[in-house]
């Protein structure tokens, strides 16, 4: 088997504005201000806040994800460590940040690989610390790997909302150069997961999350590079998928989960794609200045400029 495509690009030549709008955080004050304080040092702000996020397992990996990108992250984890060395608050968020900076060639991953282990082993119940080998191996492991990791995060909370995205994200660049299938096992893998979730989940929108993956990996190739263009979202299958996601959303629409905005983002790209400016208009309404940078940078696009570009077009179109 070929190895895998890399994954999402950076931001490329929007990467210092798209620093000023894409915030990991998204709409979560308390995490802001919990990371504002790890940057000067007060880790103590970092426990409070992952002892009352508790077993919110979808926001305690939210957390702990973006606070590890903290550039200070890894030393204030280790001095926490020294004081509370049985700390799994501390153990995570060392692990987490030893992941982001192994992504980033900056540490060795088998050091970040222990280092999770490690903080498994002081949580055995919290799935954090495996969604950070995931988040490890979502692009340096094998498919093995990658399989067994997310089994690991299921059997600790099988609703898992990071954890189901970035499987979507690796069984997407299967088959680079298969062209548009309908039968492509990334869309199986997220029927599957939608259904079996409960109604009011946030995995309803999986199908539409595993469109966009898709249409990542084949505009590096075989499709054009104007997801508008393309003609990826205005097939029948891609419409059923479209509107089925979007009357979900208006009878089910989460306001308390933490990655929300990642999911609305990824319903507005669609509706804009699809041609659907009111429905468009909507999301972006809720959306706010709550932008994240997928899947508006697909497939190597300036995510700022796309996301004001299709912002202005749908607010234009109501």
């Amino acid at each position: 088997m070929p190895p895998p495509p890399p994954p999402p690009p950076s931001f490329g030549r929007g990467r210092k504005r798209a620093a000023q709008v894409f915030d990991a955080a998204l709409d979560d004050t308390e995490l802001v201000a919990a990371r504002a304080a790890l940057a000067r040092g007060r880790w103590a702000a970092v426990r409070s806040l992952l002892a009352v996020t508790g077993d919110d397992w979808d926001r305690r990996g939210h957390r702990v994800t973006v606070l590890a990108q903290e550039p200070t992250a890894l030393g204030w984890a280790r001095d926490w460590q020294l004081a509370e060395p049985d700390s799994p608050g501390a153990s995570a968020l060392a692990a987490h940040a030893l992941v982001h900076r192994a992504l980033e060639g900056k540490e060795r991953p088998d050091t970040a690989r222990e280092a999770c282990l490690a903080a498994a082993a002081l949580a055995p119940e919290d799935p954090t610390p495996w969604l950070g080998r995931l988040i490890l191996e979502r692009s340096l492991g094998t498919e093995e790997e990658v399989l067994r990791l997310f089994d690991e995060v299921r059997a600790r909370y099988a609703d898992h909302h990071h954890a189901h995205h970035l499987m979507i994200a690796r069984l997407a660049e299967r088959c680079a150069d298969a062209g548009q299938d309908p039968l492509h096992e990334v869309y199986d893998f997220a029927n599957w997961a939608a259904e079996q979730a409960p109604a009011d989940s946030p995995l309803a929108i999986l199908p539409v999350v595993a469109h966009a993956e898709r249409y990542r990996v084949l505009a590096a190739g075989v499709e054009s590079a104007d997801p508008v263009a393309s003609g990826h979202w205005v097939g029948r299958r891609a419409r059923q998928v479209m509107n089925a996601a979007f009357d979900w959303w208006l009878e089910w629409e989460r306001e308390d989960h933490p990655r929300r905005h990642v999911d609305l983002n990824f319903l507005a790209h669609a509706k804009h794609c699809e041609g659907r400016g009111a429905e468009a208009a909507a999301l972006f309404h809720r959306i706010g200045p709550y932008a994240t940078p997928a899947p508006w940078s697909y497939p190597d696009r300036d995510p700022h400029q796309a996301f004001r570009t299709a912002r202005a077009w749908a607010l234009g179109a109501v």
